[in-house]
């Protein structure tokens, strides 16, 4: 299968929240206690200058199978660097239950398999993969089901199957491209374009697919369907000519192409006259930048998270920043791979056990797990949560939240 891009914890209080129990007590308020529910902010909130007493418990194991590759390495390079410092905040709050939580990273380089195995011998309890099927499947025949693994940054239907512990984190791309569909069809936009690599070709084929499907199911046309070569293609001289002769001026664009290629894009058909269109796409534009792209206001993307100045996920990425000496990029990605680690560590604390399939049952029955990405339940699914959907919209300049939406 082809490769696509896109493509903490402490002692804290008893809540009763995200798969946790009646019992109630606030981090130090009761040495004996036995924690059930991760309190994030009270994890992000740790002064690693000022820390609580050491944890000395076994520890939980995190392993982190990462792709470092090109195609990959945008998200799982910053990722595999914020969850250790997030485990580092865990420990500086006094760990779980008196056990520290320890994380491993190993590169899947051209062996995904050899880089799981040696997360295995270390004792990892889950894991947290790349988001691609090229390595997250043979990660997955490595595990034989036995271990969860939770693909942080995909959106790949195929690759969640509760059966054998695999997990999104996120919405899939039916979800993210049926809310595209949505929020066009809200615009009163009642005419689509669809760039496409082809038919069921994942990501790129797949994502249109699904817009195209929810589109029409919701009373639009699509009145045109062009191909292109995905993180190649700039010159759109044959399709712009082609769209140039049906175009009324009012569709909606859509693709799961890169923020340089809409641009593009764009720039080719307003210079055919056909400045009315407006443009929307998937998470590949969050991920390559269309913040910052020029010409580019107006433009609709679907990102994991909006993000806005101060709000918990920027306070997070600042603290890291100012920790580390490093800005992450990436970063609406990046609470994806921090809920990883929570998720896991909450089917530990719901089983109260190490074994790694006990650990995937109990995975299978979290709902209602307030996570930094928004709210995450597997309880019956089959590894897809049932996320809210974020459109954020470049206005005045700005990468602006315009709608969440929920498809079900």
């Amino acid at each position: 299968m082809r490769r696509r891009i896109l493509a903490l914890l402490a002692v804290v209080a008893l809540l009763g929240a995200a798969c946790g129990g009646d019992d109630t007590a606030e981090a130090g308020e009761s040495a004996g206690a036995t924690m059930t529910s991760i309190d994030i902010d009270h994890i992000l909130s740790a002064d690693l200058s000022a820390c609580e007493e050491a944890p000395t418990g076994d520890p939980i194991r995190v392993g982190m199978a990462m792709d470092f590759s090109d195609v990959v390495g945008f998200v799982d390079i910053p990722g595999s660097k914020l969850v250790p410092y997030i485990a580092e905040l865990a420990n500086c709050r006094g760990g779980f239950n008196g056990r520290p939580v320890e994380v491993r990273v190993a590169e899947v380089g051209d062996d995904a398999a050899l880089a799981t195995n040696v997360l295995l011998d270390w004792g990892a309890h889950f894991l947290i993969g790349p988001p691609f099927a090229d390595f997250a499947l043979p990660i997955l025949r490595t595990t034989d089901g036995e271990v969860p693994l939770f693909v942080a940054a995909s959106t790949e239907p195929t690759l969640a199957d509760a059966s054998i512990n695999s997990y999104l984190v996120t919405f899939d791309d039916h979800q993210m491209s049926g809310a595209a569909a949505q929020w066009a069809l809200d615009q009163g936009i009642t005419r689509a374009i669809v760039f496409t690599e082809g038919e069921g070709i994942p990501y790129t084929g797949v994502n249109p697919d699904a817009f195209m499907a929810a589109f029409e199911a919701g009373g639009g046309e699509v009145v045109s369907v062009q191909t292109y070569v995905w993180a190649g293609d700039t010159d759109f001289s044959p399709q712009v000519n082609e769209i140039a002769g049906i175009s009324e001026n009012n569709e909606v664009v859509f693709s799961a192409a890169l923020g340089f290629q809409v641009t593009a894009l764009r720039g080719q058909l307003e210079g055919q006259g056909l400045d009315g269109l407006t443009y929307v796409g998937t998470d590949a534009l969050d991920a390559t930048g269309i913040q910052v792209e020029t010409n580019n206001e107006g433009i609709a993307h679907t990102p994991h998270t909006s993000i806005t100045a101060g709000d918990r996920i920027d306070s997070m990425l600042a603290a890291f920043e100012a920790a580390k000496g490093e800005a992450l990029d990436s970063r609406g990605f990046m609470a994806l791979y921090v809920d990883s680690m929570f998720l896991g560590i909450q089917g530990m604390l719901d089983c109260g056990c190490d074994d790694t399939a006990e650990i995937g049952e109990a995975v299978k029955q979290i709902s209602g797990f307030q996570g930094l990405s928004g709210e995450i339940a597997y309880e019956g699914t089959n590894g897809i949560p049932p996320k809210a959907v974020p459109i954020n919209r470049i206005t005045n300049g700005e990468d602006v939240l315009v709608a969440t939406i929920t498809i079900n």
